[in-house]
């Protein structure tokens, strides 16, 4: 087995995979980590939004419609650092493969659509590695919102009603999606994603990554 060279010095690698709710992002995630697994390789996963000291005050504040567009991003930001610090770091360190369910390029698209800056919110994120892969799978915002539909329903906070896009859910859903798909587009050359087509099959998802993946582990 070839030892892997990072693009931050520590000792594991940093994968991560983005895109929008409903993209099938955690699908991959989970047959990335087994593959990543089965080739003998640790590998943990940290989700977006999970920190043990900060989700829970992010959906108290979500569920009594507390937030607005910087309290927002500044628990969000606060939900990262927990979680890179205690978490991320720790595995990085110890040479795990680190599989994160967004990264900051998700704080990037929405807080610019909540009208932050961007230099602003890159602030609040400039101690963040650089990944050494970033998958980005793209779903056209039609595509999303018939599995957001079927599945979890909609979202008030991920359908943008907090910034008043519009009184309709459904208008309001495909307005700040657009809008983040948008920035996520911007961000494609910019920071190296490896685009997917989001709507091609589980299995053909899987078979682009595990190429990819395959370069920066030397298999």
């Amino acid at each position: 087995m070839s030892k892997y060279k990072s693009k931050h010095g520590y000792e594991g690698l940093l994968i991560v995979i983005e895109g929008t709710d409903g993209s099938g992002k955690s699908t991959q995630i989970s047959k990335l980590k087994r593959w990543i697994e089965d080739q003998s390789y640790g590998a943990m996963v940290s989700e977006w939004k999970t920190s043990k000291f900060i989700a829970d005050a992010i959906n108290d504040a979500k569920e009594r419609n507390l937030l607005n567009a910087t309290t927002f991003s500044l628990l969000y930001a606060a939900d990262f650092a927990d979680r890179f610090e205690n978490i991320i770091l720790p595995a990085l360190k110890a040479g795990f493969v680190v599989i994160l369910d967004r990264y900051i390029y998700t704080a990037y698209a929405r807080d610019v659509v909540r009208g932050h800056n961007i230099d602003w919110v890159k602030n609040l994120y400039e101690y963040a590695p650089e990944p050494d892969m970033v998958f980005y799978l793209d779903v056209p915002v039609e595509i999303l919102l018939k599995r957001i539909i079927g599945t979890t329903g909609l979202d008030y906070w991920e359908s943008g009603r907090d910034i008043g896009l519009s009184s309709d859910f459904y208008k309001s859903f495909q307005i700040y999606q657009s809008k983040c798909l948008a920035e996520y587009r911007k961000m494609i050359k910019k920071y190296n994603f490896v685009a997917i087509d989001g709507t091609l099959s589980e299995k053909d998802i899987h078979k682009k990554i595990i190429t990819e993946v395959k370069n920066i582990l030397e298999i």
